[in-house]
């Protein structure tokens, strides 16, 4: 991979929001179109993805959109770094919230993460389309088998 692990260690998302900040914002809001609009703009937060990573071998297959996912395992900490992109603006903010689930785990770690209850928590699936619930579970589903791969 030709990223270096400070392309991803210097996600905004990983060190300025957490998840309980989304959690405390989607109860505060109280309308899915305010919702949207949050996620919206966790997408803008995203850190800029390198132009040279939007290849086959990092797209991410079963997505509605465009999704690119590059990763870095930091061998010193034994943590996955993970960096997401898409050409989608609600997808960007899907895949931050993904990142704030996800990124700087052991893969261990990252494995044990329910996932879905996060989801649930937030009651994503029921008020985004049936097609981008597919894209969101294939986003998953390849880090993943990537944290899997770390750990054989």
């Amino acid at each position: 991979m030709s990223s270096n692990a400070n392309d991803f260690t210097s996600n905004p998302l990983a060190t300025s929001i957490t998840l309980e900040d989304v959690y405390d914002a989607f109860e505060l809001l109280d309308d899915w179109e305010d919702r949207y609009a949050f996620i919206i703009d966790l997408g803008k937060q995203l850190p800029p993805f390198p132009d040279a990573e939007r290849t086959e071998k990092n797209y991410v297959h079963g997505c509605q959109s465009q999704v690119w996912l590059i990763q870095h395992y930091d061998k010193e900490s034994g943590k996955l770094l993970l960096l997401i992109d898409s050409d989608a603006i609600i997808v960007r903010g899907l895949a931050a919230i993904i990142l704030l689930a996800f990124n700087n785990l052991t893969p261990a770690d990252l494995l044990a993460t329910d996932i879905d209850k996060l989801f649930e928590r937030l009651d994503l699936f029921r008020h985004i389309s049936p097609t981008r619930g597919n894209g969101l579970r294939s986003m998953i589903s390849k880090i993943r088998n990537i944290a899997a791969a770390k750990t054989a």
